[in-house]
């Protein structure tokens, strides 16, 4: 039988109980699965795409397409710090990555694709190839 007891500060019971989609928790945490939730829009001409990754930085966050394969990668660095001339009594880190792929219905344009990320959502605009017009072939 186990004796240990989870720890949880009293706003994360609160914001769990009273207000679920409100918070938006950042990729990592104790006792919840990093997750990079996306949405994913189509037009006739691209597919714009909104993922969630709050808490990390830009430079930590690598987009990668390959025809119709889309493949997001997150490396979460969390560090708490100290203040000076005070007493350390907690200290947690956690370091860690989370990635997703996907594919979409048809190739990707990499020349026109752009990323943007502002307030811990990344958004994508992906432009859609245009297939080449078939060629009739003059038979000699």
């Amino acid at each position: 039988m186990s004796t240990l007891v989870a720890r949880r500060g009293f706003l994360d019971e609160f914001f769990n109980d009273a207000a679920p989609a409100f918070y938006v928790k950042p990729l990592h945490g104790a006792g919840q699965p990093a997750q990079i939730r996306v949405d994913v829009q189509e037009t006739p001409e691209a597919y714009t795409l909104h993922a969630e990754v709050p808490g990390v930085a830009k430079d930590d966050i690598q987009v990668n397409v390959d025809g119709k394969l889309v493949t997001l990668r997150a490396e979460i660095k969390q560090q708490d710090r100290q203040v000076e001339g005070g007493k350390l009594l907690r200290s947690e880190r956690y370091y860690g990555a989370v990635s997703r792929s996907f594919e979409l219905p048809v190739d990707v344009d990499n020349s026109s694709a752009r990323a943007k990320y502002e307030n811990g959502v990344l958004q994508l605009t992906l432009p859609k190839k245009t297939a080449a017009a078939a060629q009739r072939l003059v038979i000699e």
